[in-house]
């Protein structure tokens, strides 16, 4: 974020947080300060205590009681000066926030850069109402803007005003009883109307599905081991000190089942007029709104334990998520569905990619979930990679299909990364020493960083290139791109416009080329989505195949046309 200021020519309407931002921002600072001075006074506090009986309290209060104040009166101060230093601005083309008292920041989010835009409710924001609107860039850790504090429905209008400037729309003002504007002659059909807080929930998560994933995952077996292991020792040695000496260890498995937990409990996925809007969190409540076209790879996966459930999670590499400052935003981030059935996991993937670019997609989604060797099409690791390999070499394999790549590993934990051709960023063909030696190849279509791996791994080495190859030429052929108009029909936000009626041709005027073959429609009636009204409404999975027929899923995020 480099230093700038809105146009000489262009007037932007400067506004200022809420006036409790400062407290709500340095309370950590304060609790860290006292807790350093108890620290470094625990000697004193101590001998004041057993001489209690000695000390003159009354002047120890009233110092202590100085003390504090002359504290609140300096927060005090601080707080009205940093409030009144602290202002943002949405321009044309940017979001400015300028900040700082002694050392003077201005930072700027380029419209043309946003990536994603999220409010976020801090449990101690949440006691005053307030919220905070972070901004993430396309410029890598420490690119974001934070805005903090906004009352809630304020945080929520700028998000509509940011997105919608972002995507080249005027922000939906207020109405107020007035009717819509007479369109231009020869201009363009408007896109249709929409509230911009129209949405349609999807998928939601039970908490009790929820901590059932969780006692059955990996990381929480082996958490309850790693505890009864050094229970044993402690009993066995008699000494509490191996107890003590994994604390931190324990403290930092602990933390990463607490963020899956509070990063999946109340989860809502939604289609919205801005793309995939989801929301979950415990003690601090995020709104998370992917905008159209930033999803660049959807992962699925399956551990071992959550096989006879039939529970699926759902991981997205999202351009804006990969390099975010907080290890917990950037884990919760790029979740599509912590838990769910394949039915609602089928539905998360429809929402990315509604249409795989196979004649029998139900062949083609159970051999890439469920099946090993060449069910479903998959081009696989020959037998010499069993040595490499020697637990899950027949599950290996890649297909490409007209839409994607798609990714196929894991025996013990499945998992099954689906690249969009358009996503594709490069495509790399790798080999190890080993690798080299028995004639095998690894294929990865690069993406944005994320959770979801796209590697290909122990490939035949002519295979491999073959597959490079024609991914390449397929990523340089994938050029369709759906408007959000488009989108916003075929997900239900907004009725299907009927098609324009047949009228007279007139005639071409004098001197212009006659219409050739290129003009005319191609041939056969237009394929035609679902019917939006006819998706499946949130809960339980429709049963039969998934993604066998047009209605088994539900409409997919939207994409940015080029």
């Amino acid at each position: 974020m480099s230093a700038e200021q809105p146009a000489p020519e262009e007037h932007v309407e400067w506004r200022r947080v809420h006036k409790v931002t400062p407290v709500l921002q340095a309370w950590k600072v304060i609790v860290a300060v006292f807790a350093v001075l108890v620290w470094q006074n625990v000697e004193t506090i101590t001998e004041l205590w057993d001489d209690r009986d000695s000390v003159n309290w009354t002047l120890v209060l009233l110092i202590g009681g100085g003390v504090v104040l002359l504290l609140l009166l300096v927060l005090t101060v601080y707080s009205v000066l940093s409030w009144r230093m602290m202002r943002y601005a949405v321009g044309r083309d940017a979001v400015f926030l300028h900040s700082g008292i002694l050392f003077r920041q201005q930072r700027h989010a380029r419209l043309n850069r946003i990536q994603a835009v999220d409010v976020v409710q801090p449990l101690l924001a949440r006691l005053f109402g307030l919220a905070q609107l972070k901004i993430e860039t396309a410029g890598g850790g420490g690119s974001s803007v934070v805005l903090a504090f906004l009352k809630e429905d304020e945080a929520q209008r700028l998000r509509r005003e940011v997105l919608d400037r972002a995507a080249g729309r005027e922000p939906a003002a207020p109405t107020d009883g007035e009717g819509p504007g007479e369109a231009t002659a020869g201009a363009p059909a408007p896109a249709p109307a929409v509230h911009p807080d129209a949405e349609r929930e999807l998928l939601t998560v039970p908490t009790g599905r929820l901590v059932g994933s969780l006692l059955l995952s990996g990381s929480m077996i082996g958490l309850v081991l790693l505890l009864a292991g050094l229970t044993v020792a402690a009993v066995a040695t008699g000494s509490a000190g191996p107890l003590f000496g994994a604390l931190p260890g324990v403290f930092g498995w602990g933390a990463y089942l607490w963020g899956r937990f509070t990063g999946g409990f109340n989860f809502r996925a939604a289609i919205s007029p801005d793309g995939i809007r989801l929301r979950y969190g415990l003690l601090e409540q995020r709104t998370q709104t992917v905008p159209p076209g930033r999803i660049h790879a959807v992962g699925l996966k399956q551990p071992l334990l959550w096989r006879r459930r039939g529970w699926w999670r759902v991981e997205v590499n999202v351009a804006g998520y990969s390099a975010l400052e907080n290890q917990t935003e950037s884990t919760t981030g790029t979740v599509l569905l912590p838990v769910g059935t394949r039915g609602e996991a089928l539905t998360a993937l429809w929402l990315v990619l509604p249409d795989l670019g196979v004649a029998d997609p139900k062949a083609v989604i159970d051999g890439a979930l469920e099946g090993e060797g060449e069910a479903g099409g998959f081009l696989t690791s020959p037998r010499s990679a069993r040595w490499l390999d020697p637990v899950s070499w027949r599950r290996n394999g890649v297909q490409l299909t007209d839409r994607a790549v798609l990714v196929r590993r894991g025996r013990l934990n499945r998992a099954l990364a689906i690249v969009p051709h358009e996503r594709t960023q490069s495509l790399a063909l790798t080999q190890g020493p080993l690798e080299r030696r028995a004639g095998l190849a690894n294929v990865a279509p690069a993406t944005v960083g994320g959770p979801v791996s796209t590697t290909a791994h122990h490939l035949e080495a002519m295979t491999a290139l073959a597959v490079l190859g024609e991914a390449s030429r397929m990523s340089r052929e994938a050029r369709h791109r759906e408007s959000p108009a488009e989108w916003m029909e075929r997900v239900g936000l907004v009725p299907r416009r009927p098609p324009a009626a047949a009228g007279p041709v007139d005639a071409p005027p004098a001197g212009a080329p006659a219409p050739g073959p290129l003009d005319a429609p191609p041939a056969g009636p237009p394929v035609v989505g679902p019917s939006p009204l006819d998706a499946p409404p949130a809960g339980p999975p429709v049963a039969g195949p998934p993604l066998g027929a047009p209605a088994d899923l539900p409409p997919p995020a939207p994409h940015e046309r080029r």
